[in-house]
């Protein structure tokens, strides 16, 4: 508890705005109690207990959302729908009457989200490496910070390697469902006509960084619902955990 204690104290002193001294003491007060009802009180928590109930909740929540947009139309039908790049725009819009390319737009849309659902799939070890190396004080920090400080914590310890990892995997599933086919095609296409801007034929790191950015979207989500939602603390711990923060 003196550990934890000591960090809430440490953060209060870090990250409060306010240079009113009444307010940096209430603010004190407040991580003070806050921390003295998740590890004390009728029902005391470990730190280790929060430790797991956290990398408990994070599992659940990455597993829901990995689940989700690798699914059949995972990404295509839902709110993290990848759309085409700006430039990709301007070629549809120059091809719109070449033999060919009248559906151009339609089709490597639905191939761009397929390969971001066959990376999806990969992306679960990435994240369970992150949890895993969750600290006690990692932990203590998510559970009393915002309503998507997981989320922001994934994000800034997996944006790196998932990235790294999913641009070939991206790479691969686009070549999988023959959009880079397309998609080069198209470009070669464009780039021959006259008055044109020459634009780049690679997708991949775009979609990649637009597959992630969905990701991590679905993720937040599942970390509010968890926050919000009493019932959907499906284990003793994940309620004991959630309880405290409720206070």
């Amino acid at each position: 508890m003196r550990t934890v204690y000591s960090f809430l104290l440490l953060a209060a002193l870090l990250f409060t705005a306010a240079p009113a001294q009444a307010q940096f003491g209430k603010l004190l007060k407040q991580a003070s109690d806050k921390a003295d009802a998740v590890l004390s009180g009728n029902n005391p928590l470990s730190e280790d207990e929060i430790g797991k109930g956290l990398k408990e909740a994070l599992n659940q929540g990455v597993e829901k959302a990995v689940t989700s947009l690798s699914a059949v139309d995972g990404y295509y039908a839902s709110p993290y729908k990848i759309l085409l790049p700006e430039e990709a725009q301007t070629v549809i819009e120059k091809l719109a009457m070449v033999p060919g390319f009248g559906n151009l737009e339609q089709d490597l849309t639905e191939r761009v989200n397929k390969a971001a659902e066959l990376a999806a799939a990969k992306a679960g070890p990435i994240f369970v490496d992150a949890i895993t190396g969750l600290t006690i004080t990692d932990a203590m920090n998510l559970l009393l910070g915002e309503q998507d400080a997981a989320t922001r914590y994934l994000e800034s310890s997996t944006s790196a390697p998932l990235a790294n990892e999913f641009q070939p995997i991206i790479r691969n599933s686009l070549d999988e469902v023959n959009a880079n086919e397309l998609w080069n095609k198209a470009v070669t296409a464009y780039n021959k006509l006259p008055f044109v801007k020459k634009t780049n034929p690679e997708l991949d790191a775009y979609v990649t960084e637009r597959a992630l950015d969905g990701l991590f979207g679905l993720v937040e989500v599942k970390e509010t619902e968890l926050r919000e939602n009493p019932a959907l603390r499906n284990t003793d711990l994940l309620k004991r955990v959630f309880a405290r923060q409720d206070d």
